[in-house]
């Protein structure tokens, strides 16, 4: 989100960031920025006023939830203005693959076609355009959902060269020690990985290497992950680190057995980052790396996992080797002045051309009809019923 505003600052956008969500001492200031914020409310028609009020050219949706929630409201408020919707990741892929783990079978489009990914292609069919963070995601809308390429736009992490200019400053092989692994643990694909770590992929590394140990990282540790912390096993519960850089370059190797998931992987590009190989999942290492090589092994399978984790541990050649193929991907396949140019052109593409554009999904006109509305009209009763 942060990348997206500041690249609707370059392109000279007045901002306001408006939220029904409290703040915390987390939250980051986007006064900081120059960018207005504004506190709204749910299920509330003081929206329509503060949307008018404003009258904005383009407004971006952070997920298809807060799309439902005011969407409708926009559209008929500010029916000129272009709405994005900011995908983040595609939920419904993620129940998909959810679903599948649970029952121990291959994902089918059985599972894809669940309620998660109905409503969010609603909402993607309702924006003028959808914002989608990984090539992997693009062919499955495409390819297994029919989805119209015209409201898709591929824009993944945004790296600078400055990012890429430390690279010959970060700590060498020899002066990293330990395995890490990152994640907030309120998502239950990253509370998931860490099980599997604990129970069937640390016991072997650390029977390998009996003096290494896995510092384990992420926001909202419960007591269900606080009690998983074994100093005798060397599986380390270290909870939540204000720079994560500061802890990952200084790791000899990242850890991203993710068993399930979309979008693309924050814990992977940090890594990418700092120059620490990793071992991950196919699910961990989707979209990443294209056809280029990975930054280290990908695999499935938890021995096969355990057995690349002590390789890259333990190899200054392969480790060295798999470092520089991290910065290679950074550089090709994350450029913030590539994506930043095709965006702003699929952006005034949308500007010329709105109505002809909204003409061609028509898919999109049928689910603002108000027949089926649902989110509208559950949000009046809402409103009507806390009065």
């Amino acid at each position: 989100m942060l990348q997206l505003i500041e690249l609707f600052q370059s392109f000279n956008y007045n901002l306001h960031f408006a939220s029904a969500a409290n703040s915390s001492d987390k939250t980051f200031d986007l006064k900081s920025k120059g960018i207005k914020k504004h506190s709204i409310a749910l299920n509330h028609s003081s929206f329509d006023e503060f949307i008018l009020q404003i009258n904005p050219d383009v407004v971006l949706f952070d997920r298809f939830m807060t799309e439902e929630q005011y969407g409708w409201r926009v559209a008929e408020q500010c029916p000129n203005a272009i709405r994005i919707l900011d995908t983040e990741d595609f939920h419904g892929l993620r129940k998909a693959r959810e679903q599948a783990l649970k029952a121990k079978v291959e994902v089918s489009i059985k599972h894809l076609q669940n309620d998660t990914t109905k409503r969010e292609l609603a909402s993607m069919y309702r924006c003028d355009l959808s914002l989608i963070i990984s090539e992997a995601e693009i062919e499955v809308l495409r390819n297994q959902l029919h989805f119209e390429a015209d409201l898709l736009h591929y824009i993944p992490f945004l790296i600078s060269p400055q990012n890429l200019l430390h690279s010959n400053k970060l700590p060498k092989y020899s002066e990293r020690q330990h395995f890490i692994t990152v994640g907030n643990f309120r998502h239950p694909p990253n509370y998931d990985a860490l099980l599997y770590l604990k129970q069937e992929i640390w016991p072997f590394i650390r029977e390998q290497l009996p003096e290494a140990e896995l510092h384990v990282y992420g926001a909202y540790e419960s007591q269900k992950v606080t009690q998983l912390h074994n100093e005798k096993e060397g599986f380390l519960i270290k909870g939540y680190v204000e720079d994560i850089h500061a802890v990952m370059k200084n790791a000899k190797v990242c850890l991203a057995p993710l068993r399930f998931g979309a979008g693309l992987k924050g814990k992977i590009v940090d890594a990418l980052t700092n120059g620490t190989p990793c071992v991950m999942t196919p699910i961990a290492a989707e979209g990443m790396f294209g056809e280029l090589l990975p930054n280290g092994f990908i695999n499935d399978d938890a021995l096969g996992f355990a057995k690349n984790a002590v390789d890259l541990y333990t190899s200054t050649d392969l480790w060295e080797q798999s470092s520089k193929n991290g910065f290679i991907s950074l550089k090709l396949r994350f450029d913030k002045a590539e994506h930043t140019r095709t965006f702003k052109k699929a952006l005034q593409h949308l500007e010329d051309n709105l109505e002809t554009h909204r003409q061609q999904n028509f898919i999109g006109q049928m689910l603002q009809h108000q027949t089926l509305q649902s989110t509208k009209y559950m949000s009046k009763w809402i409103e009507e019923k806390n009065r």
